[in-house]
């Protein structure tokens, strides 16, 4: 389901900023199927879902997390 979290300048401003993560996700999932499979994985609730589809064909998906859970941290974790 999720290929890779993107850790460009951007995808941190929009952590740090919004409280958004920013993954690379199968081409076939979901917005439903994103937002279970994150509130699964990392153990937190999501508030929404946006996907695009970017120019080298990988499907992106913000997915902005609610507020009591922090987007930095979980980043953090998962570069350690």
């Amino acid at each position: 389901m999720i290929k890779d979290v993107k850790r460009t300048e951007k995808a941190m401003d929009l952590a740090e900023q919004q409280n958004v993560l920013t993954l690379v996700v199968d081409l076939k999932a979901t917005k439903p199927e994103i937002k279970s499979y994150v509130e699964k994985t990392f153990n937190v609730k999501v508030a929404s879902v946006r996907t695009l589809i970017n120019f080298k064909g990988e499907k992106i998906a913000y997915v902005k997390l609610a507020k009591e859970h922090n987007a930095q941290e979980i980043l953090d974790n998962l570069t350690e």
